[in-house]
């Protein structure tokens, strides 16, 4: 599987990358923002395109092409306002998704934020414009005609992975290096028991690929 995977340059998204450059299964073509990213990341041979969320969906739907899934790994950043949130997190996410469709790419896997989807949950986190934006943005591929996988990592460390996690609808909060994180995007990806899926993950008990055909 050809995978596009947005948001290369991010703590978790060079995980994803190293994981698919690596693999038996996948080839990655890494979407990154600059030149000197992409040189970066061509010095270990990974295929890469430079593009920008808050360009047009043609323009995203044309570094797709030839690509069989999407991974969404991309943030504005903490050091950002709510109008890059709105614009990256929000609008470049759903502008990914249309650009999927539009290149006929048929499998998508979002890497979102905890309990995006309970409302209840965020109501009073100083991270509630971020929240609001992958809450929309998850409920954007839901009703969309793509077959998605919607992640919703606990609290992200830099700890080394485990490979065992816990995975459910719905978790108390806890936390999970970003490197078990990227293991089970990537693991995810032709798992069917997660096509058209949504789950809470965190540090558990039980191996990746386990938990997934368990969900």
């Amino acid at each position: 599987m050809k995978v596009f995977l947005i948001g290369a340059n991010g703590q978790v998204g060079k995980y994803i990358v190293n994981l698919l450059q690596n693999s038996d299964e996948h080839t990655v073509k890494a979407m990154v923002r600059s030149e000197q990213q992409a040189e970066a990341l061509k010095q270990t041979e990974v295929v890469t395109v430079v593009a920008n969320l808050e360009s047009s969906v043609d323009e995203l739907a044309k570094a797709m092409e030839g690509c069989d899934a999407v991974i969404f790994s991309a943030g504005s950043g903490g050091k950002t306002g709510p109008d890059k949130t709105l614009l990256v997190d929000l609008d470049g996410a759903v502008k990914s998704m249309e650009a999927a469709e539009k290149a006929r790419v048929k499998r998508y896997v979002m890497v979102s934020a905890f309990q995006a989807h309970n409302r209840e949950s965020w109501m009073d986190s100083p991270i509630k414009p971020y929240m609001v934006a992958k809450h929309y943005a998850d409920r954007m591929l839901i009703s969309s005609q793509l077959n998605y996988t919607i992640v919703r990592p606990g609290g992200l460390t830099n700890e080394p992975g485990t490979g065992n996690v816990k995975l459910e609808e719905n978790l108390q909060r806890g936390s999970i290096p970003r490197e078990d994180v990227a293991k089970t995007v990537v693991a995810s990806l032709n798992e069917e028991k997660t096509f058209r899926r949504s789950f809470d993950l965190m540090s558990g008990d039980t191996p990746i690929k386990e938990a997934l055909k368990n969900i």
